[in-house]
């Protein structure tokens, strides 16, 4: 048995481990970091990487039966399913080097290809390799969640870890679970020419707001896309090619394929937490500086049992480097954080929603809106379904929901504003070049400002008087 003593020693090579690992081996500790499975993680394998790279063959599928109003004839394109996979593992492959083995070990990281558990306080073992180490970090994420349906085991199906080796085409998918990862999948599979049916228990899209889900539900159901809401899956049966589920009111749904996307569950069993001393439920048990009931053991990412997406894993990676390298206080908070679902239209939030944000502040709050259908890019390239919420409380944003094309790059404003507590007026001040789509957070920022300027009698005495009076 090999031993290794380290200052670090990181257990998960997804985005959050690999930004501890980089960032901490450049200021000039020694860094040992374990992955049982694929340099990069979810994201990069499994997640954000390929899905988006499939949406993006969908959406110029798509392009091509939908420009009539461009005056471009529409054509039904010749869709080569296995070649839109293709294309997802071009785009994987590409991006594997800056997170592969190589690189790191090339920056000075000791890379070690196993699973790590702990076998002590201070100790943990990888393979034939026990590390012992003055502080370690759980990085190792999360996986889908299998809920126990009545029949699941005898069913062949497909998780996000799957889906994207499949290189046949579905010719009708089920996808049980409407959240961002079943919606995404059933709109780039519906333009990619298969039928989709999305079978959800609650509300599809029920983490984000309702005024602006409704938007994007209405885009998928008139592109094909057949939602089902309130229906819990209470029994799956059949074959590959021919699947069945049986929901809770004896509904029966059936399709050629079964895609699960109902939730993650976070990566523990293997790490014999107990042993360490480390609390955990769900999910490893966390301070508000990522620290875990064993001071010397950070979590971070999905495992730390929060938000759980990529930027927040990197996001992390920031907040424990500062206390776990340079010993100063570091906490994490939550109020900036930004997310997006990448349909089309895509839905991005950061901060309080309108209903949180009514709980939260009551009749301090203000919501100010914008239409996509009143800013020039968007009509010009026909993208005008979209709208701008933000919620306001003395001056400062305090959240903001947004609907439309590119949502999740027009978020960055807000999210910049959250996170510096910048006022509307600092929004307002903003210059954008036009047209872009850009203009529609400055003009949101604007309709802040119209009732206190245009509706506002003092202002209105003041220009008068100046008028009149000042040469």
């Amino acid at each position: 048995m090999e031993r290794i003593k380290t200052d670090v020693c990181i257990i998960g090579a997804g985005s959050g481990g690999l930004s501890v690992a980089a960032g901490a081996v450049q200021m000039g500790a020694k860094v040992v970091l374990l992955e049982g499975h694929k340099m990069g993680g979810d994201c990069l394998n499994f997640g954000c990487v390929p899905s988006k790279a499939l949406i993006a063959a969908g959406k110029q599928a798509h392009a091509m039966k939908t420009g009539e109003t461009y005056g471009v004839t529409p054509v039904m394109p010749e869709v080569s399913y296995s070649a839109a996979k293709d294309h997802v593992h071009r785009v994987i492959a590409t991006i594997e080097p800056h997170d592969s083995q190589e690189r790191f070990e090339g920056l000075g990281v000791q890379v070690i290809r196993a699973f790590g558990r702990f076998i002590s306080k201070t100790e943990v073992q990888a393979g034939d390799t026990v590390i012992e180490a003055r502080r370690f970090v759980i990085a190792t994420g999360s996986s889908p969640f299998v809920p126990p349906i009545p029949g699941i085991d005898e069913v062949p199906f497909y998780t996000n870890e799957t889906i994207f080796d499949l290189r046949e085409k579905p010719e009708h998918l089920i996808i049980i679970g409407g959240g961002p990862i079943g919606m995404e999948m059933a709109q780039a599979h519906i333009r990619l020419g298969s039928r989709v049916t999305v079978i959800e228990g609650l509300n599809a899209m029920g983490k984000d707001d309702p005024e602006l889900a409704a938007i994007v539900l209405d885009k998928l159901r008139a592109e094909g896309v057949e939602i089902v809401e309130g229906h819990n899956a209470a029994k799956v049966g059949g074959t590959d090619g021919d699947i069945t589920v049986e929901t809770a009111d004896g509904s029966v749904f059936k399709g050629s394929h079964l895609l699960m996307a109902v939730g993650r569950k976070v990566n523990i069993d293997r790490l014999n937490l107990d042993a360490a001393g480390i609390e955990h439920d769900r999910a490893v048990k966390v301070d508000a500086g990522l620290r875990t009931t064993n001071r010397r053991v950070y979590a971070i990412g999905d495992a730390a049992g929060g938000l759980q997406f990529t930027h927040v894993a990197g996001y992390h990676a920031g907040v424990i480097i500062r206390s776990m390298l340079f010993g100063l206080p570091s906490k994490q908070r939550t109020d900036h954080i930004p997310w997006a679902t990448y349909t089309d239209p895509e839905l991005a939030q950061v901060g309080l929603t309108e209903a949180e944000a009514r709980k939260a502040h009551g009749d301090r709050l203000e919501v100010v809106r914008f239409e996509f259908s009143g800013n020039d890019r968007a009509i010009a390239e026909g993208k005008t379904t979209g709208l701008v919420k933000v919620m306001v409380v003395k001056g400062r944003p305090v959240g903001a929901s947004m609907v439309g094309a590119q949502a999740g790059e027009l978020i960055q404003v807000w999210a910049l504003a959250i996170a510096n507590r910048l006022k509307m007026g600092q929004i307002a001040a903003m210059v954008a070049p036009y047209p872009t789509l850009g203009e529609v957070n400055k003009r949101a920022a604007g309709a802040y400002f119209t009732p206190r300027l245009f509706e506002n009698p003092t202002v209105k005495r003041v220009v008068g008087f100046v008028q009149r009076w000042i040469p």
